[in-house]
């Protein structure tokens, strides 16, 4: 099956979200292809699941003092600090992943966890929805469907700040903050921390594209936005994932 491949570069997080759900709507209508996408963030941001409270999980100042954006996603899950990472979406129609959510995880994941190997790195799907390897989390992940499409995006942490993070996430005490520090720390892990070198952003997205590639039997090739995708993702990120009433909804 021909899949396009998308690397949109870093871009701010409602203007993310924004793409990956116009290239979702694009798909469903069958006026685009499916699509693998990689893409950064810049600024800094925080993203919480659809189910969150903004106000609740997020520390809101800590984000203005440090220039770290944050956005509500339309996929469900935890509160996730995106920096030093690479993110992909995965965009197609809902036949041709498994109806089972797991199963459809398990798919999707098996190319992250194919370009993981590529960088050197042993790893393994752990249910519901994260990539492990040494025991120890690389990969958080969540998905949707709509309009008779699945979207999944995750992260894969090319590095990682705890510190940071939980400066920028609501935690009751200090006390409290240093215990989820230390348990973090304990848990999860990073391509620069497992592999003791520096990987760049391209060379990770050279090895994520070919692991989809490879774990999915699909063929990549590099494509752009379509001017109607752009269109409507800068319209949806700006009236949709830059207002107040989308990101603070309860």
């Amino acid at each position: 099956m021909n899949f396009r491949l998308l690397e949109t570069g870093f871009d701010r997080a409602c203007v993310n979200m924004g793409i990956d759900e116009s290239i979702l709507k694009h798909v469903s209508e069958g006026s685009s292809q499916p699509t693998v996408r990689l893409y950064g963030w810049k600024p800094p941001a925080v993203s919480i699941g659809y189910f969150q409270g903004l106000e609740e999980e997020v520390d809101l100042e800590a984000c203005r003092s440090l220039g770290v954006d944050y956005v509500r996603r339309i996929t469900g899950g935890g509160a996730v600090y995106h920096d030093m990472e690479l993110t992909y979406s995965f965009i197609a129609r809902e036949d041709y992943v498994p109806k089972d959510m797991l199963e459809s995880y398990k798919m999707v994941c098996g190319g992250l966890v194919a370009g993981l190997g590529i960088l050197g790195i042993e790893a393994e799907f752990a249910p519901l929805n994260d990539i492990v390897t040494g025991g120890r989390k690389i990969s958080g992940n969540a998905q949707t469907r709509r309009m008779g499409c699945v979207l999944q995006h995750g992260t894969i942490l090319l590095d990682v700040d705890v510190e940071r993070m939980f400066a920028l996430l609501k935690v009751p005490s200090e006390k409290m903050r240093d215990k989820l520090v230390k348990n973090v720390k304990d848990r999860v892990t990073s391509v620069n921390g497992v592999l003791g070198r520096e990987i760049r952003f391209e060379e990770a997205s050279q090895a994520f594209a070919t692991g989809f590639s490879k774990s999915l039997g699909i063929k990549l090739s590099k494509g752009i936005l379509s001017e109607s995708e752009l269109d409507l993702a800068y319209k949806i990120a700006e009236e949709k994932y830059n207002s107040r009433d989308w990101n603070f909804k309860r």
